[in-house]
């Protein structure tokens, strides 16, 4: 079993930094702060952080000195926002080593159920949470917020969703930080059933002190859990 599911499968919360940037340093921080998992980008336009991610072979050289920063630590990777795009880059993300692929279901090419890259999958706002039932996937990214409401704070509607989504699956189910989630409020997202939590830049802004703190930040609210 791919060690990225079994956490999600066994641990209390999982904690993954999703980076804003493709920067080493930043994976460091975040390690260094207690990330259970580290997720970069390729390919393109990043809304949370209004950056840009160049193709693989651009952000390659950044790419191999953030697998050489994360040791045994999964990592995952969100190959692009179109099939077209992210099909061909997938034999190759495979052989450097990738944990599992993020991205949308409506990004995500069928070849990626023959190859051993695990698939968390995300529904976006605009999806019905009565289909989750229907997932073929390994995990289920809860990115399910409006892009237009990014950043305010979590709200019971909120978390009436992501108990929805419970409801309507079995798999493991990421939340990643759409909302400004306070660390306290992650025994709420453990109540309605979520098994990991994913920081992004809304929370942790753009610095390796940033990432640093809020990461340590969440590490010790999971530990109270």
């Amino acid at each position: 079993m791919n060690t990225y599911i079994q956490m999600l499968e066994s641990r209390k919360m999982t904690l993954i930094m999703s980076l804003p940037d493709n920067n080493a340093d930043f994976a460091k921080a975040a390690l260094d702060a207690g990330a259970d998992v580290l997720k970069i980008h390729i390919n393109l336009n990043h809304h949370a952080s209004s950056n840009h991610f160049g193709t693989l072979d651009e952000e390659r050289e950044r790419i191999e000195k953030i697998i050489e920063v994360k040791g045994d630590v999964p990592l995952g990777i969100v190959p692009g926002q179109d099939v077209r795009a992210v099909e061909p880059v997938l034999p190759q993300l495979e052989e450097m080593g990738f944990d599992f692929v993020s991205l949308y279901a409506h990004h995500a090419p069928l070849a990626l159920k023959t190859m051993s890259l695990k698939r968390m999958i995300a529904f976006d706002y605009s999806y019905d949470l009565n289909d989750l039932k229907y997932l073929d996937a390994d995990v289920f990214e809860a990115s399910i917020m409006d892009p237009d409401t990014y950043g305010n704070r979590l709200s019971e509607a909120d978390v009436m969703r992501y108990r929805k989504a419970r409801a309507n699956t079995k798999l493991p189910i990421v939340v990643p930080t759409q909302r400004f989630i306070l660390p306290q409020e992650v025994s709420v997202l453990k109540e309605a059933g979520v098994n990991g939590i994913m920081l992004g830049a809304v929370v942790t802004g753009q610095t390796a002190n940033g990432i640093y703190e809020t990461v340590k930040a969440f590490r010790s609210a999971i530990g109270e859990l």
